[in-house]
């Protein structure tokens, strides 16, 4: 026998792997899974998640709560004994027949038709196109409009590997990973034409095309239509627009609001959609106003300021960034490479298009925000206090007017949706409060009926709320469990130090939360600023505090990530292991679980750069009380004895100072207020004082901060009145549209030439007034032609401070007896009734009643 080597050159023995997918067939009988799976309205009704978690529960939290994994992972052999369950199919029947009476009802949308484009929409954790509060408030309205049965379309881009996943490593070290999305384990389909062809559309890029898929998420009643670049059609560089939100370089960016702006507009008129309202969830759409109005240019023959016209009168532009750092602006080289050649589908020169984005001529960069705020006669903050920022911000547009003047710029304070968010816990109890669902119009809201409705809560037994807040604890303290004990498994903690931790963590100790988006600006080290005080609180004998910190600093803020890998080396000292815990890979999930389970929820941004905020909304509906700053939307909603609050108005320019002083200001709230009325309890363990603020918060805060009530907001305050400027413009041939830009022209034309011939202020204001007394004033001018009606005069009276305050505008009324020398003369009879030292100004603007605010026409001269 030859001697043969057992390890000869033959390969054959090897095996060779070739890739089959099994995909999951459901049995006939479970059909009916899949239609619940696909639209999103599962969500939000409790129901239909108890149905997924019925059929896995360890597989329903392995696979993120994502049904469509879920139904492709579960055996064959579950299927069929889920087939055979009679409870089963009888429950899943009964979710069914939910979502087609939910579907039927909403046949035939309410009000205006609107459609609203985001960057990020935050629907649920499994569909990653979000990465924080401005993503989950745009999903939140989705369903909200879908409840209410609004009339909507929802644009965004769908992203193959979205925002980053977060793990924290031993030594506290933020680590991004981008897990690729495949979109068959999430709820898209195609959206097809009328010929059943994929819907797909091009924007033009330089020398190049990129083609744009669209697809289609079902939210409720709404579609929210998804556009993507990647795949084959395009090159790689372009394949990747849509890979990252918020990814990549300031180029990509741009061309990924050139997708979303030009590409949305081009996908609606796809699929036929042509709606009253556009509405800019911030700055990165602001694109859609160029694209609408290069159609109207090229498809209705109108010039471009007739086009403006009706672009401005139906977009409105919500800003949720109160720093100018924060708004979208491309550098005018880059713009002009992407943009140069757009201009003439405009029917202007690019030196006029890049005049919209500039609040002077001498700025080097294009503002995403000033482009919006330039083609929208509405533009909104997101909570009172963050309209009047959005004054201050956007006053460069508008010069000759302060900022408090700005009527063209408003509010609607943010609100939360109160079934994704609440706990199906706390729905039983308010459910027999409210009675039986109200009908869905949008119509029919009542903000007052609301707050009568939640006062009610009064009525609910002391001992019934604590012990449904400590319910909600322990399914709060069971989630830390498992996120705790996967770190043994992923080796990036000592078994030894979980075993401390979780020996240590007590879900009877006073637990405060504190989860959000990891900015400096958030200060989520205040509570770090003196450590032994800190030490103190922590470790209180008698009244112990816990501290649970979530978050994800950007991949490219150093500062935020140092703040993180801070919190995590306290956490890993010996007198704070089990005391202070940080969460990694904070999501819609992670966030669901806290708003949930803590007793405090804290927020201490430095003031007043919370547009909004939104979590502690979360919270107040589940029971969990709000520490915060009076910043954003706590301005609104703080109630003595329903919360607590920081002071909103500074006491130190220095930040370090102010710091100190807040930090100290928490410890002393911490200690002689907050943790005195949690552990005070009667003989059967029940903290009433604690209980009394929670029912407080729930009667004084909540019926103020729901989703619903934001929706009526906006369809009030701005939908409704939208839309009848858009019929009066386009009624008659859009006669009064015409009108309007003629006589715009004519101001513009003859607005130089106005000439000033006398002011006659009686007696000078270099004199004193009495106050009381009348006083005939007159100014004289030569309008060049232009009529009386077209031009108004006002004096205006304001405070000697360094920022004048407005104290009063009197309007002159106006002589038609025009004198003999064609010029026209303005009087007033003045009676000031304020006394004081102050500064005055007279002032011309342009008046037409057809104009739709004082800034629609940005002329103003002061003479």
């Amino acid at each position: 026998m030859e001697n043969h080597s057992l390890f000869g050159a033959n390969n054959s023995m090897a095996p060779i792997w070739k890739k089959i997918v099994i995909e999951s067939e459901l049995f006939e009988e479970l059909s009916p899974l899949k239609k619940i799976a696909s639209n999103l309205w599962w969500t939000w009704n409790d129901d239909a998640q108890d149905l997924f978690e019925a059929i896995d529960p360890n597989l329903w939290y392995e696979c993120n709560k994502n049904p469509i994994v879920l139904l492709q992972e579960v055996s064959l052999d579950r299927l069929k004994e889920l087939a055979e369950d009679h409870d089963f199919c009888l429950q899943m029947k009964k979710v069914e027949n939910r979502l087609d009476r939910y579907m039927e009802k909403r046949k035939v949308a309410l009000g205006p038709s609107i459609s609203y484009f985001s960057m990020e929409f935050g629907l649920h954790a499994s569909l990653k196109i979000y990465s924080g509060g401005l993503g989950v408030l745009a999903g939140d309205y989705l369903k909200e409009c879908s409840d209410l049965n609004v009339n909507m379309k929802g644009v965004g881009l769908l992203y193959r590997y979205g925002y980053f996943t977060q793990v924290i490593n031993g030594k506290g070290e933020q680590n991004a990973l981008y897990e690729e999305e495949t979109f068959t384990k999430i709820p898209v389909k195609p959206v097809y034409d009328k010929n059943g062809e994929w819907v797909i559309v091009d924007v033009d890029l330089p020398n190049r095309k990129v083609f744009v898929r669209v697809w289609e998420v079902k939210v409720g009643s709404i579609s929210l239509l998804l556009l993507d670049t990647d795949f084959e059609a395009n090159q790689d560089y372009d394949r990747s627009i849509t890979h990252h939100l918020y990814g990549g370089d300031n180029e990509n960016r741009l061309k990924q609001e050139i997708v979303l702006g030009i590409g949305g507009i081009k996908a609606l008129q796809r699929c036929e959609v042509n709606s009253d309202i556009y509405h800019c969830n911030e700055g990165h759409a602001a694109f859609i106003c160029l694209e609408r109005i290069a159609s109207y240019v090229a498809d209705e023959k109108l010039t471009f300021y007739q086009a403006l016209e009706l672009v401005k009168a139906t977009n409105l532009f919500t800003t949720h960034t109160p720093v100018p750092a924060g708004h979208d602006a491309f550098h005018v080289d880059l713009f002009r490479t992407y943009f140069y050649h757009y201009a003439s589908k405009l029917g202007i020169s690019y030196d006029q298009l890049l005049e919209y984005g500039k609040a002077a001529p001498n700025e080097d960069h294009f503002n995403m925000s000033y482009l919006a705020s330039n083609m929208s006669n509405n533009i909104n903050g997101v909570s009172k206090l963050h309209g009047d920022v959005s004054k201050e911000l956007l006053a460069p547009l508008y010069p000759g007017y302060s900022p408090e003047e700005l009527t063209n710029i408003g509010f609607v304070t943010n609100g939360v949706h109160y079934p994704t968010w609440t706990n199906p816990i706390w729905k039983v109890i308010h459910k027999k409060l409210r009675g039986e669902d109200k009908a869905i119009d949008i119509n029919n809201y009542s903000e007052a009926e609301e707050t009568n409705v939640w006062n009610q809560i009064y009525r609910v037994h002391d001992s019934e709320i604590w012990q449904t807040k400590l319910k909600l604890k322990t399914l709060l303290f069971d989630d830390i469990q498992r996120r705790v004990k996967s770190h043994t498994f992923k080796g990036t903690i000592d078994p030894n130090l979980v075993s401390s931790i979780l020996h240590k963590f007590n879900p009877a100790t006073l637990t405060l939360g504190f989860a959000r988006r990891f900015a400096t600006y958030k200060r989520a080290h205040l509570l770090f600023r003196n450590i032994e005080r800190l030490n103190a609180i922590v470790n209180n004998p008698h009244r112990p505090v816990q501290l649970l910190f979530a978050g994800k600093a950007h991949p490219a803020d150093k500062a935020g990530q140092d703040l993180i890998r801070f919190i995590h080396e306290v956490s890993q000292r010996k007198e704070f292991i089990g005391k202070i815990i940080f969460l990694e890979n904070y999501d819609m999930e992670v966030a669901k679980k806290l708003v949930q389970g803590v007793d405090v929820w804290m927020n201490t941004p430095t003031r007043p750069l919370e547009a909004s905020g939104t979590s502690g909304e979360k919270a107040v509906m589940n029971g969990t009380l709000h520490f915060s700053v009076l910043d954003g939307w706590w301005c609104e909603g703080y109630r003595p004895e329903a919360g607590w609050a920081l002071a909103q108005e500074r006491s130190y320019e220095n930040q370090n100072y102010q710091d100190e002083l807040d930090a100290d200001t928490i410890y002393n709230i911490i200690e002689n207020e907050i943790a005195p009325a949690y552990y005070y309890r009667d003989e059967f363990d029940v903290p009433h004082r604690w209980v009394q603020y929670i029912k407080n918060s729930f009667a004084e805060v909540v019926p103020h901060f729901t989703m619903s009530r934001m929706v009526n907001d906006y369809n009030q305050r701005y939908y409704l009145p939208m839309k009848g400027r858009k019929d009066l413009l386009e009624a008659d041939n859009r006669k009064s549209m015409s009108e309007l830009v003629a006589w715009k022209d004519k101001i513009l034309t003859h607005w130089n030439e106005i000439e000033v011939i006398n002011i006659d202020l009686e007696d000078g204001i270099r004199n004193s007034y009495i106050m009381g007394h009348q006083y005939t004033s007159r100014v004289t001018l030569d309008l060049k032609g232009l009529d009386t009606k077209d031009i108004n005069v006002e004096l205006v009276i304001a405070t000697l401070d360094e920022n004048p305050t407005i104290v009063s505008k009197d309007l002159y009324q106006i002589d038609t007896n025009i004198d003999e020398s064609h010029f026209t003369h303005y009087e007033l009879e003045l009676n000031l009734t304020k006394p004081g030292t102050y500064n005055y100004g007279i002032r011309i603007y342009p008046s037409n009643p057809l104009l739709a605010n004082r800034q629609d026409l940005k002329l103003v001269r002061w003479i």
